[in-house]
């Protein structure tokens, strides 16, 4: 299988799962939202103004921080049409939402404060990519946050 056709099949799978995404019928995906606190845990580590989700799905983490922190940016970026649709439903006044690939972020370097991926770039079949293309668009000295299947936050400096 090539790398366009594994991501043709996640669009697949999460456009079907966006519509119960975060109805707490979600099943595995409700995995998911036992990253949230260590991610705001981290976050609260270093000041950040502007944020990248990556994988953002319906923007439950945005959800979050757009309430915590009403005067910074977000920006979220999805595969899949219809989890970057209900993302843009939910009206956050302070974030902006991409229809893209994390594996080749379409943001100029030095753009972010922060990066985020919570339970997303295991999907990625090219994770490499996304680890130099969030690295990329984080700010000089600024912190990527990404969790993935082990439960665990991995934050890398950025130098």
């Amino acid at each position: 299988m090539t790398n366009e056709q594994y991501k043709a099949l996640s669009v697949k799978e999460f456009d079907r799962a966006a519509a119960k995404y975060e109805s707490g019928h979600a099943g595995v995906y409700e995995l998911c939202k036992k990253d949230y606190p260590p991610i705001l845990e981290e976050l609260e580590k270093e000041p950040f103004e502007t944020l990248l989700d990556c994988g953002c799905g319906t923007a439950p983490m945005l959800s979050l921080l757009s309430e915590r922190y009403p005067e910074r940016r977000y920006t979220g970026i999805d595969l899949s049409p219809n989890m970057i649709a209900a993302a843009r439903a939910k009206g956050l006044k302070n974030a902006s939402f991409v229809l893209g690939d994390c594996e080749r972020l379409p943001f100029a370097d030095n753009s972010f404060d922060a990066v985020i991926c919570s339970q997303s770039f295991h999907h990625y079949p090219d994770p490499q990519s996304f680890f130099n293309s969030a690295s990329s668009c984080c700010r000089l000295g600024s912190r990527p946050s990404f969790t993935g299947n082990s439960g665990r936050s991995a934050s890398i400096g950025n130098s």
